[in-house]
Formats: C-alpha cells, structure tokens, sequence
C-alpha cells in the first residue's frame, strides 16, 4: 500500500478512535500536562493485597466534589501496567481485556521494646506477639495504668446538722427569768459566733462536757444553792429540736449558776444601803467562753464559788449537818399573844419543853425561860430580847437542823460579796466579832480589837484599798452629827462649839464647818488610817481607849476605832516607819503617809464563823444584816 492511502487510512481510524471516547470524556475530565500539552494517561486502579481475604472489587474513582474523602494509605507502589507512547500505539491491534491492577505492598510496623520502668509489677511479664486485626478498632490497654484518684469524703462539721433547730430555738430557749436581756443576748451571740452549732451535745445525747455540766449542776445544794433552780431539760436523743434546745437551755442554766455562785441570788444594796460590795458578776460570754474551752468544764463551773479558806469550812459543816438529824423533839407550839417575863399563859409549858428546859407545870413565863428563848433567838438571827413574839414562834415551829442550815447558807451567801481574791497581804475587819486583823501569806500577824458603829449609825459593809495613814489628823464634824448635835447647840449657846475645842468656818455655800483640831482630845486620837470611799468612814485611834474592855462596843458613828493603832501602822506602812518614828510626830502638824503599796480592805459581816477544828462560833446579829440575807434568800426560793 502506497504511503499516502496508508497516512489517510490512519487519520481516518484514530478520528473514529476518538469519536468514541467522547462520551466518556464528557464524564471524566482529560487531564492536559501543561508543560508538553499533551493529555495525561488515565491513572489505573489501585488494589490492595491482602493473603488472608480475597481482594475486594476495586473502588471506582472519587470524582471532583465527591461526598466523602478516599482512604489514604501507605506503602510501596508496584505498578499493574507501563505507560505506552502513544506514537507507538496500533490503531488496529485489538484492545486488551482487563489491565494489570496496582497493588500495594505494606511491611509490618515493627514496635519499639517496652521500657520495663513504664510497666507495673503486678504486670511485668512478657508481652504476647499482637493478633492481625481483622475488625474495627480496639480499645488498648495503656501500659502505665492512670493513678488511683483519692476518695472525696465530705465530712460535715460536728454539729452542723443541729444548726437550724438551735438557731430557730434560741430566743425561747433562752428565756429564764432571771437571766437579764443582756445576759440573753450575749448567748445568743455566742452560738450565732459558733454557726449555731451546740456546745454540749452531740448525736446521742450530752457529750463529755455537758455531762460535767449537768453533774455540777446537781451538786449545787453542796455549795448551798437550789438545785430546783437549775432544772435539767428531757429530751430524746432521736428528737434533734429537743436536743438542740437543751443544749441552749443548759448553756443558761450554766450562766445562771455562774453568777449565783458569785453572789447575784440577790442584791445586798437593795437589803441596806450600808451594805454595798463589788460584785464580781461574770458576763455570759465570759462563762461560755470558759466552759467550752475547758478540759473539765464541772470543775470550771465549781470554781465560780468562794475559793476562800472560810467559805469552805462553813460548806463542809453544811454537809455535816445534813448528814446528822436533829433529834430535839419538835413540839408544836399554839399561836397567840406575845409572852414576856412574868407573863401567864398556858402555852408556857410547851416553850419550855421546846427549849430543852425540862418538863414543868408552872405556867409562869419566868427568868430562865425568858434567857433560854433569848439564847435561842441570837442563834436564829432574832432580835435576842426574850420575848416570844410571832417571828420567834414560827423559829420554833422548825427542826434546828433546817434552822441551822439556812444560818449556814445565808453566811455562804455573804462570803460570795468579796472578790474572788483577797490579796496575799489585806485587812479584814469583822465588824460582828469587833476584831481586826492583818493577813499577810495566808497567816495572821496582827489582830486587835475594835469599837464599831452603833446601830443607828452602823458600820457599813464593803471592800477598798488603804493607801495612806495621818498623823496628828484633824475631825471634821460629818452632816449627820452636825445636823442633830451642834445645829441645836449652836443655836442654844453661840460659844458652844469653842466650850468644847471645835472650830467653825463658813463655807461659800452660807453653810458651816466643824472641824475639831489635832491634839490629845481630837475624836480619832493620833492616827487614822484612810481609804477613801462613799461612805467616809476608815480606821482610827480614839482618846478613850478604856471603852475596848467592853464586849459590846457598837458605839461610834460608823468609823471602826482601833486598839492599840500604832502596832496596825507598823504592819502597814512597813519597816521604814517604826513605832517610835511615828510618835515621835505626835503633837507635832498633821502629817500624811503613804503606804509602800496599797493594801485591800474588806469590812465584812460574818456572824458564823466555823474554826479549823469545825467549831463553830457565832456572834450577834448587831445590825440584823444576818436576818435580811436568810429572809431575802427564803423569799426568793
């Protein structure tokens, strides 16, 4: 065949090639290499081997914009056919059946070596080879396993749960009658400052602390209070409201008791105006503060008592009387018209069989019987006058245990007046027993006797502090003497005050001074010894020393004179002062000393004393200040 037919022949059949290809190039796009412009050949598919399935049928070609993304693997591409030239192509040559696929060819991934130091004990052991995985893949197990995370226990703190039960019980809870409304509100504040959550109980009932609380609190007639004023709540330890009130209610009965132990059952300023000592009354938030932080809050509590050696004598004969019955055969004796010495009366015989005196058909109320009922009547705090009157009968109606119990608690009550401390070194001046004495380290080193007021003017009761001593003092006549002695006087005779060595002054007022000046006939001799107070009263000396051999000797106008006041000073003002420097001031001008360091006082009225030995002395009832305490505290009860 000539070469030109040849050359037409071969156009014609690659035209008719490409007619045929056209269908499928408008659904595939031809690839055109943009460097040779020549199309690029159609990439062949691409199979996976794999020796243990059967080859899957080949995935056709994703198209541009496909829905989902081809698998991306890797490995080592073996080609399934060459690329041909095209020039070299035989249009005639017949096409082949099925092309020669792709395979890939991926090794097996090797693991690095596990470090031993990453792998647990409980797991060191030998790995085994890895399965071939033939299914989805599966969770594995880190070779580190996660630490163990800690237990989160939320731990309520104790008593939280009892929070909103004591919080909607404190202000009835709180409610005693005699607890004021500051008292109130400073527990009330204190549980608020505790979240509300209680002091002495915990799930099951009172915890230790309570438990000490509530035994003290039922001792309280060993200290000569009412156990009926501290009444202990009942509660069910199922009941948390309950619970939660009590709990209140004995932090009150604890204030409570705090503050009668210190001597707030009654108020000595409303029994006489010359009685007026410093109570030492705690504070609510005191007494909570103390007991919650005590490792035994019985013996915290207790400690509010008198802690002096005096008051604990009078409690252990308190306990001893009580244990011994009184066997005097109470007789009961008619009420009617008061009995006097040389009285008739029929009820006489019972009086005398009452006192001890023996049985008698006389019923003549005689001098013996007169003195035994006296005797009796200063034992009781009577007005010891003999005269059986209605007051006295009503003594003798009691047993002379019960009698002599509420002697011995109402003298406790009056220990509970003075500071909790005394003083290593003080004075006590016991105006019932007319005695002084000065008390240094627990010991007495000086005491003598003492004229106190009479009455009408009575010595008052209180504690203070000495601070100086004069010498050569002059008296300034107090408004009460001048208002009811020299007034009258003065108006009577205008020469009536310098008869007598008194000199009167004007004050800018249009009023008078007394004054009466140092010398052998002043009125508080050569020396008193001060500590200034409300009442204006203090120790001194006085001319007519022969009055201190007398046993009653309530005879001044309140001020407490001293035997032998020189030998007071030499305790007070210490060893820089003798006794012969002070006298050799004596006649000279006033002149005033202070003590080294002030030195406490107490004036006390101690009507029942109990010695070391358990005797027990008793001294009158001068100004009846025995008598209001014991009547004030059964009024009260």
């Amino acid at each position: 065949m000539r070469p030109r037919h040849w050359a037409k022949l071969t156009s014609a059949s690659a035209l008719a090639i490409m007619m045929g290809c056209l269908p499928l190039r408008a659904e595939t796009p031809i690839q055109i290499d943009a460097t040779l412009g020549v199309p690029l050949p159609e990439q062949p598919e691409l199979k996976l081997l794999d020796s243990e399935q059967p080859a899957s049928p080949p995935a056709p070609l994703a198209h541009s914009g496909a829905a989902s993304e081809p698998d991306i693997v890797t490995g080592t591409v073996s080609a399934g056919s060459r690329l041909r030239d095209p020039a070299k192509l035989d249009a005639t040559a017949p096409a082949e059946a099925e092309e020669e696929p792709v395979t890939l060819d991926i090794p097996a991934i090797e693991m690095p070596a596990t470090d031993p130091a990453l792998v647990p004990a409980s797991k060191a052991v030998e790995p085994a080879p890895p399965a071939p995985q033939t299914g989805p893949l599966q969770s594995v197990e880190p070779l580190v396993p996660p630490p163990e995370m800690p237990k989160v226990v939320v731990t309520v703190p104790p008593g939280l749960e009892f929070a909103a039960a004591v919080a909607e019980h404190l202000q009835d809870a709180v409610a005693l009658h005699r607890l004021s409304e500051r008292e109130r509100n400073e527990i009330i504040a204190a549980y608020q400052a505790n979240e509300n959550k209680p002091f002495w109980i915990d799930g099951k009932g009172w915890n230790e602390a309570g438990k000490r609380i509530v035994a003290q609190l039922g001792r309280a007639a060993e200290d000569g209070l009412r156990p009926s004023d501290y009444p202990l709540p009942a509660f069910e330890a199922s009941d948390k409201a309950k619970l939660a009130e009590a709990d209140i209610r004995l932090s009150a009965l604890a204030v409570l008791y705090a503050r009668d132990a210190r001597g707030g059952r009654i108020d000595p300023r409303r029994l006489s105006k010359l009685i007026t000592p410093t109570l030492y009354l705690p504070s609510a938030t005191e007494v909570l503060s103390e007991l919650a932080g005590a490792t035994d809050a019985g013996a915290v509590l207790a400690a509010y008592n008198p802690p002096h050696e005096g008051y604990q004598r009078l409690k252990a004969k308190l306990v001893e009387m009580r244990e011994h019955l009184d066997d005097t055969p109470l007789v009961r004796i008619p009420a009617g018209p008061p009995l006097k010495l040389g009285m008739r009366d029929e009820r006489v015989p019972l009086v005398r069989a009452r006192l001890g005196l023996g049985p008698s058909e006389d019923q003549v109320f005689d001098r013996s019987t007169s003195l035994a009922l006296a005797d009796f009547q200063k034992k009781a705090g009577l007005p010891a006058n003999g005269i059986l009157s209605e007051r006295t009968l009503a003594a003798l109606g009691k047993p002379a245990t019960a009698r002599g119990e509420e002697d011995i608690v109402a003298q406790m009550e009056r220990w509970r007046w003075l500071p909790p401390d005394l003083g290593t070194d003080h004075i006590m001046v016991n105006v019932p027993e007319m005695r002084v004495r000065v008390i240094r380290s627990g010991k007495v080193v000086h005491e003598a006797r003492t004229i106190i007021g009479k009455p009408e003017s009575a010595t008052p009761i209180f504690s203070h502090k000495m601070d100086h001593v004069i010498v050569n003092p002059s008296w300034y006549v107090p408004p009460s003497i001048l208002k009811k002695e020299f007034l009258p006087g003065l108006a009577a005779d205008p020469d009536y005050a310098a008869k007598r060595g008194y000199v009167v002054t004007r004050t800018k007022g249009g009023g008078i001074s007394v004054r009466q000046p140092p010398g052998e006939r002043n009125a508080l001799g050569w020396i008193k010894f001060m500590f200034p107070n409300e009442h204006a009263v203090y120790l001194h000396d006085t001319p007519n020393r022969r009055l201190f051999a007398g046993e009653r000797r309530a005879l001044s106008h309140g001020c407490v004179r001293v035997e032998n006041p020189f030998a007071l000073a030499d305790q007070v003002l210490g060893p820089e002062w003798t006794h012969e420097r002070l006298k050799r001031l004596i006649g000279s001008g006033e002149r005033r000393i202070n003590l080294p360091q002030p030195l406490a006082i107490h004036l006390v009225y101690n009507t029942i004393v109990v010695g070391a030995d358990g005797h027990i002395t008793r001294f009158d009832d001068v100004y009846g200040f025995h008598r209001m305490v014991r009547q004030a505290l059964e009024q009260r009860g």
